[in-house]
């Protein structure tokens, strides 16, 4: 029986997770009771005594959670900013990562949710040479509040709420967003795209998109679709051709679910390539269930909610 243990399983991000494993008979999943759930030494054993380790945690916690692994056989899936281009972890983004390095890995850092859009437009264009690594880029992205834990989404869904959290609202407005750091690093960019992050006034949900002149690539917008059906052959993330609600994109298309839709649309000048999925969903929680299934040698949808 494979043990699992959540530290920090009271946050958005573990709770979704503790939820994803209750129907999980071949895994067991040690929890602390209250009084000891922030206690160093019972979180150490805890630690210890699991095949897989989840961090949902702050990134200075995260770093000392890591520092009271000595079990080597302790695989961390660590969903916090602290790991995400640290050396000696592994990306987790198996799309682009490589199944086999995830399966091999015992330090895997779970990708930002809406870094995750981002790198899965943009790595594979750089990859295959039709984007220039210093190319200036722009990205914009739309997320549901659930994205801002259990803070924001009790003020937007208290009976008395600001009248403000009524519109979209942007944010990250000192071009620091916590994500930008992997969204250059991993995709080999020389620098961090400018970035537009806002939020709506719906609960989960988002869609990033990243738009181009046709100019700064090296190849066409039919050149762009190929390298997206040739990357994303998986059940996880996939290119849709014919991605279109009658003249819109909605951001909460894949909401409730695991998976994530790369679109490309736009005209033979200006191009826009979107990626839309469940913050939630590939953006954290189901992200992080992909990367232990693959650890696991199971099949990497187990417990996941994909369409089709």
């Amino acid at each position: 029986m494979t043990k699992i243990f959540i530290d920090g399983s009271a946050g958005t991000t573990g709770l979704r997770i503790h939820e994803r494993l209750a129907d999980r008979p071949e895994l067991t999943v040690i929890t602390l009771p209250d009084e000891v759930r922030k206690d160093t030494a019972a979180r150490k054993e805890a630690i210890n005594q699991a095949d897989i380790a989840f961090l949902c945690l702050p990134d200075a916690a995260a770093i000392e959670a890591v520092g009271l692994v000595d079990n080597p056989h302790t695989a961390i899936i660590d969903t916090s900013t602290a790991h995400r281009t640290a050396d000696g972890w592994t990306y987790g983004f198996p799309e682009l990562t490589g199944y086999d390095r995830i399966a091999a890995s015992k330090r895997i850092a779970n990708p930002g949710c809406h870094a995750s859009g981002f790198v899965a437009l943009v790595a594979p264009l750089v990859r295959a040479g039709l984007l220039a690594a210093d190319t200036p880029l722009t990205a914009f992205s739309l997320t549901g509040y659930s994205g801002g834990g259990k803070k924001m989404i009790a003020d937007y869904e208290a009976a008395d709420r600001d009248p403000l959290l009524g519109a979209p609202r942007q944010y990250g407005l000192t071009q620091q967003h916590k994500h930008l750091p992997e969204m250059a690093v991993v995709c080999g960019l020389t620098m961090a795209p400018a970035f537009c992050p806002i939020v709506g006034d719906f609960y989960s949900g988002m869609e990033v998109t990243v738009p181009l002149h046709a100019a700064t690539l090296k190849g066409t917008m039919a050149d762009v679709a190929d390298i997206y059906r040739q990357t994303y052959t998986g059940s996880l993330v996939r290119f849709n051709e014919a991605a279109d609600e009658g003249g819109f994109l909605s951001a909460a298309a894949l909401s409730g679910r695991d998976d994530m839709e790369i679109t490309v649309t736009g005209n033979s000048d200006r191009l826009l390539l979107t990626a839309r999925f469940d913050n939630l969903g590939k953006g954290a929680s189901g992200a992080a269930i992909q990367n232990m299934n693959i650890l696991l040698g199971l099949d990497e949808t187990d417990g996941l909610v994909i369409g089709g």
